[in-house]
């Protein structure tokens, strides 16, 4: 029924000008506005060619699940990128990090690591293989 729809998803954020420095200057994503006022929203184009709607939500919960992955051939590459932008690597209990934050394991990705966007919005970087 959906199979050739061009689908996209969503998430919310709680101040929509420093989702689009974050997401535009800090990961160098293109990132376009639209609407007015109260209306305005961001569309983020991928690399892969999908897009994400980003909305203002005066009541924002920050997603408590990854949002988006950014596959890397350079995980260490990346995840230095990101910490020279001033990107902190979030690190949970229950997955053993590295000094960076890079969680390494048989299981799931090769290698991965999370970090937040500036509403809390959790996004990861995981090695390709």
């Amino acid at each position: 029924m959906f199979g050739q729809s061009k689908a996209f998803s969503g998430f919310s954020v709680d101040d929509l000008d420093k989702a689009r420095q974050f997401y535009g200057e800090t990961l160098g994503l293109q990132v376009e506005e639209s609407g007015q006022g109260d209306m305005r929203m961001l569309t983020i184009k991928l690399g892969s060619g999908a897009s994400v709607f980003v909305y203002p939500k005066d009541n924002h919960t920050p997603a408590s699940f990854t949002i988006l992955n950014f596959p890397v051939d350079d995980i260490e590459t990346a995840v230095d990128g990101l910490t020279q932008r001033g990107v902190s690597m979030e690190r949970y209990p229950e997955f053993g990090s590295d000094a960076k934050g890079i969680v390494r394991g048989s299981e799931g990705p090769t290698a991965i690591a999370w970090f937040t966007d500036p509403a809390g919005n959790v996004l990861a970087v995981i090695q390709e293989n």
